[in-house]
């Protein structure tokens, strides 16, 4: 019986006997190449630098005192949100006992900053920074503007709530510190 024309092809690709087959140094260094670049590529993008860090948690705050002002006005009692250097946590003000941290709602749970980040100033509508960085939420009437700023490293970022209740993120440059 005769092969078909596919089986006396690879037949012809056989290598002599004594002759050692492999791959060349060349397609070796391709290879471990390749796998350096994904190995460095996948690294960068596990580890976030601290402007990525930092952005995330002026997100983060935006976002939790964006609900503590619509918890307040929804539930009819009023929240404050008092920071630290490296750690902020939200009260609430009841009237046996005063202003006591918030423990129904995980959202507005205390909070510590990750190692780097920090709060550094506290500006309320416009004024010169304060010391206690304390800022209430009234269940009734109008949010008081301000401002927080936190650092990482040389990366600093604004979070900026308006008379009106509107909160955003500013990202400001290394160098001068100007809006980006």
């Amino acid at each position: 019986m005769r092969c078909p024309a596919s089986c006396s092809s690879s037949s012809s690709r056989r290598s002599a006997p004594g002759v050692q087959r492999g791959f060349t140094l060349l397609e070796v260094m391709v290879v471990v190449v390749i796998m350096g670049m994904i190995v460095g590529l996948v690294s960068v993008l596990v580890e976030p630098d601290d402007r990525s860090l930092l952005n995330v948690e002026a997100q983060r705050l935006a976002q939790l005192l964006d609900l503590a002002a619509a918890e307040a006005r929804v539930s009819g009692v009023a929240i404050a949100w008092t920071a630290e250097a490296d750690a902020y946590q939200f009260e609430q003000l009841t009237e046996e006992l005063g202003w006591i941290a918030v423990r129904n709602n995980d959202a507005l749970r205390s909070r510590q900053l990750p190692e780097g980040i920090t709060i550094s100033s506290l500006l309320i509508e416009n004024s010169s920074a304060v010391e206690a960085m304390r800022v209430e939420f009234p269940a009734y009437g109008q949010t008081t503007a301000f401002t927080v700023e936190l650092h990482n490293g040389n990366a600093r970022n604004q979070v900026v709530v308006s008379p009106i209740g509107i909160v955003t993120v500013v990202l400001l440059t290394e160098e001068a510190g100007d809006e980006s």
